[in-house]
């Protein structure tokens, strides 16, 4: 079988503020969404401003590889 290439794909997003300045004594890790992004309409890495708990405020989720 071959996989075919969907128009949509599943992506990861990341808190850039959580992986710059490392992680903090009192988080306890990396905060990430996981959505879905249009392959056509959005050829570049997705960055979106989402809440992070672990640093209690809305940050910039950049889109990783998987």
């Amino acid at each position: 079988m071959v996989k075919s290439k969907d128009v949509r794909v599943t992506i990861i997003l990341e808190c850039t503020c959580c992986v710059r300045n490392g992680v903090n004594k009192e988080s306890t890790g990396i905060f990430r969404y996981i959505t879905q992004k249009n392959r056509h309409n959005t050829p570049s890495r997705l960055e979106l401003k989402k809440f992070c708990p672990y640093c209690y405020k809305y940050t910039i989720h950049g889109e990783i590889k998987k």
